[in-house]
């Protein structure tokens, strides 16, 4: 009997977005996943310190749209960087998991929680990936060739 459901977000071009749960009968906990690859702009010394910046800018701009009538203000950030293969010229794949925690009962089709998740996805997308000084992202390793 299987009781996890996840469903896609279209809409942004450079990553692709889907949320779900783990138990849609009894929602508790919804994640949102963003999958993307990571092409470094520059060189730089610490790797390390820019993928956890990363991840603490990516906290805020969650908790900047968090709705707290639909969301717990716990939530978790799972940024998944390898910031051991991260060089010039290379892409890296990224996978960014979130997982919120919900206030009240919610039917997992419900438009409320999607709505909610997209404008999480939004933020994300464009205070993180848009605007990065350190990568570029792209929804797959191979360039696309005109």
């Amino acid at each position: 009997m299987k009781k996890g459901k996840t469903s896609r977000i279209a809409g942004f071009p450079e990553a692709k977005i889907t949320y779900g749960t783990v138990d849609s009968k009894n929602l508790k906990s919804v994640y949102l996943n963003l999958q993307s690859w990571v092409d470094p702009k520059d060189d730089y010394e610490n790797w390390d310190r820019i993928v956890s910046y990363f991840s603490k800018t990516i906290k805020n701009s969650v908790y900047e749209v968090l709705d707290k009538e639909i969301f717990k203000e716990n939530y978790i950030v799972d940024l998944d960087l390898r910031s051991s293969g991260i060089v010039t010229g290379k892409k890296s794949f990224m996978n960014l998991e979130i997982t919120f925690f919900t206030n009240k009962e919610f039917d997992f089709k419900d438009n409320i929680l999607k709505e909610s998740l997209r404008k999480v996805t939004k933020n994300i997308y464009v205070e993180n990936f848009r605007k990065n000084k350190y990568f570029d992202f792209t929804i797959s390793k191979k360039v696309k060739e005109a």
